[in-house]
């Protein structure tokens, strides 16, 4: 794969958040390599491998709703995608609303798909979801 552009970079981040705001494991499954390794906190074991990753991703379509997820910024750097994030979901057991701020890297391989992806990421409950039920 060349280098990416702005552009690749972006469209892989509006990807990854249709996948998430839509809790779709399928469309999250379809940015990542068989292979690949997410770590979604620096401290904790990175998931590897798609039997891993999907586990999270269902995990997200049942414990989530109401997700909502921006991009602040994005950067390219050779075959990798950075980028400041924040969301808002609502967690279904407790109908607690969260606000997350993160940072995100995205390695990709030759064909655009994710290698390796690493998080950093703070949480915090800033009410209850009177919308949902």
């Amino acid at each position: 794969m060349p280098q990416l552009t702005p552009g690749d970079g972006q469209d892989l981040v509006e990807r990854y958040k249709r996948a998430w705001e839509t809790r779709d494991p399928d469309k999250a499954m379809e940015l990542y390599r068989d292979d690949a390794e997410m770590r979604m906190d620096p401290f904790e074991e990175p998931m590897v491998g798609a039997n891993a990753i999907r586990t999270f991703w269902n995990d997200v379509a049942a414990t989530q709703a109401n997700v909502e997820f921006d991009a602040e910024r994005v950067w390219v750097i050779a075959q990798t995608v950075l980028t400041s994030w924040h969301a808002a979901y609502t967690w279904r057991l407790t109908a607690d609303r969260y606000r997350v701020r993160g940072f995100a890297t995205f390695e990709l391989d030759d064909e655009g798909r994710i290698q390796r992806q690493r998080q950093w990421a703070t949480f915090r409950v800033v009410g209850k979801d009177a919308t949902f039920k």
